[in-house]
């Protein structure tokens, strides 16, 4: 568990290993905190998390929805300051793995890669289905037939030079904010009961009447809510694409939870007092409700807005976990033809063009898997990921990253010694199926692991971090 490895130890590879890897492609560095503000934030995706995945929230805890994202805004404060120092202090492309690795082991690393793989490969087809019921107004198409075309499209999208993507997901995110004020407007403007359903949560019952939502529900709940939330870390797997990382990482990160969550927050209690009815508001119908509170005109509006912010979303998405799939590829985490695939980089645009299709192309197959059994796996894989982030950050100020240059967090140890005990029981409250099957993938991984990726610890699985002058502070 403790088999770290530094840039340095790379050097004991196997002679055929090193010549093959002496010369790696590097990513360019081309995006300062604006721009990483502007991809992180799109990939947050707060427009497309209101109008695709809160909802849902609204059918299980109803007026509750909005208590349990400022609990999980508050967790998430904890997880963003563990990103912060962990990002600054280990600026990898690999993300949650290499601060794992890097800090608990190389086996730690490999079972906190698996999760972020599963998120990075089961949300942006989640976020895709989306698009269908809030392109009604204008074409009727499959939740399925259109997620499948939104990841197709996001695959093309990503293909092209980061620079590029980050205007383009730029304007459409000022779109998505726009959308998020005037539902947070107009729910504001047409309340139906007092703000002290926020802080004594109801959900509808028979006969039209509330029923009182449990604080064991609402624990229950924080798994959706962090997944709501979860996005805000894209500046890590962005880093060594960032400008001096080190100092803009953590920047990034604050700022994207900050504004990300304000715009998740604010509409969602909108939403919850203007809704007509409580049974209105479990059903989730936004657009309805936009609708029925201005017209139709501004209903469609509403709608092409948050259709363009799941095709936003989908986008960097697909971006972020190209960058994945790419630094595993980099630390030989697979058999040496797939890694020089997925290490592959355009010539033209600098981007892992093999990696981004694999990553695209099966996110179009998984619109066609249950959306419940893809959300309740997400959440799991979320909070378990979180996890190994806060166990990292324990284990972050010891040994020769102790004297390293980063972004230190306030409290330490003590924010992520609490996030560990919380998050271990929102998991334990999560969903029976859903934790067997994140189970099972975690051990086929193990498995992959004792097999494959041990007994050849000089060749497979180097954790690397690539150094830059430019990221000194």
């Amino acid at each position: 568990m403790t088999d770290t490895l530094s840039p340095a130890v790379t050097a004991t590879a196997a002679p055929q290993d090193r010549q093959q890897a002496a010369e790696p492609q590097k990513l360019k560095r081309s995006i300062g905190v604006v721009g990483g503000t502007l991809l992180t934030l799109s990939c947050l995706t707060p427009a497309s998390s209101l109008f695709v995945i809160v909802p849902l929230s609204f059918a299980t805890l109803g007026t509750g929805t909005a208590m349990a994202i400022c609990i999980a805004i508050a967790l998430c404060v904890g997880v963003a300051f563990c990103y912060s120092e962990l990002g600054t202090l280990i600026p990898s492309a690999g993300g949650e793995y290499a601060m794992a690795g890097q800090t608990i082991g190389r086996f730690s690393g490999w079972l906190a890669f698996i999760q972020a793989l599963i998120v990075v490969m089961i949300v942006p087809p989640i976020i895709a289905m989306g698009t269908a019921a809030y392109l009604a107004p204008i074409v009727n198409v499959d939740p399925k037939i259109m997620g499948a075309a939104v990841m197709l499209l996001a695959t093309l999208m990503g293909l092209l030079d980061l620079r590029a993507n980050a205007w383009i997901t730029g304007i459409f995110l000022c779109l998505e904010v726009i959308a998020a004020g005037l539902v947070a407007v107009l729910g504001f403007t047409h309340t139906q009961r007092s703000a002290s359903v926020l802080l004594h949560p109801e959900i509808a019952a028979a006969h039209g009447t509330g029923s009182p939502v449990s604080a064991l529900t609402i624990v229950a709940g924080l798994g959706a809510a962090l997944f709501i939330l979860q996005g805000f870390s894209t500046a890590v797997y962005l880093s060594e694409e960032m400008e001096n990382p080190r100092r803009t990482v953590s920047r990034t990160v604050l700022w994207t939870l900050g504004i990300g969550s304000a715009v998740i927050l604010i509409p969602t209690a909108a939403i919850t007092l203007g809704a007509p009815s409580l049974d209105a508001l479990a059903g989730g119908d936004i657009s309805g409700m936009v609708t029925s509170w201005s017209n139709s005109a501004i209903g469609t509006f509403v709608s092409l807005c948050v259709a363009l912010a799941i095709i936003n979303a989908a986008i960097v998405m697909v971006i972020q976990n190209s960058r994945v799939l790419y630094s595993s590829a980099r630390d030989r985490a697979w058999p040496e033809p797939v890694n020089r695939a997925f290490g592959n980089l355009s010539k033209r645009y600098g981007s892992p063009w093999i990696a981004t299709l694999a990553v695209g192309i099966p996110g179009a197959v998984l619109c066609f898997v249950p959306q419940t059994t893809l959300n309740n796996i997400t959440c799991v894989a979320v909070v378990v990921l979180y996890m190994f982030v806060a166990i990292a950050a324990l284990a972050s100020r010891r040994g020769a990253h102790k004297e390293r240059a980063a972004w230190r967090m306030p409290l330490w140890p003590t924010i992520p010694a609490l996030l560990l005990i919380g998050l271990g029981y929102i998991l334990y409250m999560q969903d029976t199926k859903a934790l067997i099957y994140t189970l099972g993938i975690t051990v086929v991984a193990a498995l992959y692991w004792v097999l494959y990726l041990r007994p050849r610890p000089e060749s497979r699985w180097i954790i690397t971090i690539p150094e830059d002058e430019k990221s000194a502070i």
